[in-house]
């Protein structure tokens, strides 16, 4: 449960970095996340949520 919770702060520290730095740029990306199909959502965040689990378990073996 700890690694869960540091990997959650390390998301929001990268996450609240991205917004902090780049604003413009983070609405544009939220606008364009709006205008796509739920379908293209869907698959980006299926790959995405694998390559993520996948470097974390590479990382911890």
């Amino acid at each position: 449960m700890t690694d869960f919770f540091a990997a959650l702060g390390l998301v929001l520290a990268l996450e609240g970095a991205l917004y902090a730095l780049f604003p413009e740029f983070m609405k544009r990306v939220a606008e364009q996340a709006v205008a796509s199909p739920a379908e293209t959502l869907r698959t980006v965040g299926l790959v995405s949520a694998v390559f993520g689990v996948a470097i974390v378990w590479m990382a911890r073996s």
